[in-house]
């Protein structure tokens, strides 16, 4: 009987990875707003969700699925665009805090009180 191989024991979270795409793409001229929309929608068609604006995310399996998705999604970075990549374990993920603050607005008028006689 020989010895099975131990299964490599990665730390919690470790495995899989997420991939945040954020950008900086220029909208300035029709043909700028159709590459953005292009970028944007293979980013969508290639499993990245809006986390934000201009900031998408893509759960991966493992690091080498990321760097799959990286690269494809690298090669379609319109000209005058700016791209970066970050890849994060599923752990660190977890570990995003999100704050939402409300917009200040301005009081609203009392209402009209009506008279009656």
């Amino acid at each position: 009987m020989g010895h099975a191989k131990p299964i490599p024991q990665w730390p919690w979270g470790w495995r899989s990875v997420w991939v945040i795409a954020m950008f900086d793409l220029p909208v300035t001229t029709q043909a700028a707003r159709k590459a953005y929309a292009r970028f944007r929608k293979a980013l969508i068609e290639d499993g990245f969700t809006m986390m934000q604006y201009s900031v998408y995310s893509r759960h991966c399996a493992s690091i080498e699925n990321a760097e799959v998705h990286v690269k494809r999604m690298g090669a379609l970075v319109p000209a005058a665009g700016e791209v970066r990549f970050l890849t994060i374990t599923d752990k660190q993920f977890g570990r995003i805090k999100m704050f939402v603050g409300k917009r200040r607005q301005p009081a609203p008028a009392p209402p009209a009180q009506l008279e009656f006689f």
